[in-house]
């Protein structure tokens, strides 16, 4: 899902919230650091569209007495990326944001402690991997988004399937991001792995470079800066994001919106949140975790995060229904498939793509 109004649009998909630190004011605290020292500091390692409402922030902090502080290193597929390569001296206490396209690889590389939190929904606890390693946390669908009126004004059917994108008319209109380096991007490989299979997905990714598809390093260069619907009225009308970004281009009065997703062309992703191993403040990171599973956090990341809580017992916005539904088939790789073959198909897909 960068900002409220760049990344998640999806999940976007995300608000003002820097890369570097969330800070308020925190008392003292037992948790501990690990060391037998006492530490009112957690530092929660996170993709760049992680965001949370101050007064819901500023209440944990409070009962908590710890102060959170926020480290972003970049989109979901570099956090975890830099998550490997730190993991003898870790960047924080917690991540948030690891999702099931890169969630077996954070836990082969023993970046995280095992912890469940007692207040994990049962909704929320189908989702769970790798032995209690990582906390389901929200739900989404990455799909293909549509601008309406660039279609509207060009008198040109807007595409429904992934056939459609690579058809000649819609030659030089789609924006999509890397799997190397994006989670979404990531995800849109395994729909099209889902989709063509094992045999076919190769050869429709050649269809869509043929077709001039560009494909950029993160969300938010191919939502805000790429796509004609986003913020920067970019040229392509086509921009891999989320099935929740129509609901933040939604009108004053709330009737229609200008940008629409592509169910026909979505895969499920999950994010996750986990301790990481070799945690400063352990206690602290455990606390953490349980605050981004309660009622409190979980009511707050769909006006935040344009994702779905995974505790589905949360009520969602109004207009969400129309503006903002999960796809009702998404494409789906079974996880011990992207395991066995997730670095093999980046590989084979940057050859075929990038060259």
């Amino acid at each position: 899902m960068n900002s409220t109004t760049t990344r998640r649009l999806g999940l976007g998909l995300v608000g003002g919230i820097s890369a570097l630190a969330l800070t308020a004011c925190a008392g003292s605290t037992d948790a501990g650091s690990g060391d037998g020292s006492a530490s009112s500091t957690v530092t929660l390692v996170t993709h760049d569209s992680f965001n949370v409402s101050e007064d819901v922030l500023a209440a944990f902090e409070e009962e908590s007495g710890l102060t959170v502080k926020q480290v972003a290193p970049g989109d979901g597929g570099a956090l975890v990326n830099q998550l490997v390569l730190t993991k003898d001296a870790p960047l924080g206490d917690v991540v948030f944001g690891i999702d099931n396209s890169f969630a077996t690889r954070a836990i082969d590389e023993g970046v995280l402690d095992p912890y469940t939190p007692a207040g994990l929904a049962d909704s929320a606890a189908q989702y769970a991997v790798g032995d209690g390693a990582l906390t389901p946390v929200d739900v989404g669908d990455v799909c293909v988004n549509v601008d309406h009126a660039w279609f509207t004004d060009k008198g040109l059917p807007e595409p429904v399937t992934l056939d459609d994108l690579a058809k000649p008319e819609y030659k030089d209109l789609l924006v999509v991001t890397n799997p190397a380096t994006s989670s979404p991007g990531l995800s849109f490989l395994l729909a099209t792995v889902g989709a063509y299979g094992e045999d076919g997905w190769e050869a429709y990714w050649g269809k869509l470079k043929d077709n001039g598809v560009k494909v950029v390093d993160g969300w938010s260069d191919a939502y805000s800066v790429d796509f004609s619907g986003g913020e920067g009225k970019g040229p392509r009308p086509l921009a891999l994001s989320y099935s929740t970004s129509p609901a933040f281009t939604v009108s004053e009065d709330g009737a229609t919106t200008s940008t629409g997703a592509l169910l026909d062309t979505c895969f499920r992703q999950v994010e996750y949140a986990g301790v990481l191993a070799g945690a400063k403040n352990p206690e602290g990171a455990q606390q953490l975790v349980d605050f981004l599973v309660s009622d409190a956090f979980q009511a707050d990341i769909a006006d935040t995060m344009y994702m779905y809580p995974a505790n589905s017992d949360i009520a969602l916005p109004e207009g969400w229904a129309e503006f903002a539904p999960l796809s009702p088939s998404p494409y789906q790789v079974d996880p011990a498939e992207i395991t066995a073959n997730r670095d093999e198909w980046i590989k084979t897909w940057t050859s075929t793509v990038i060259g």
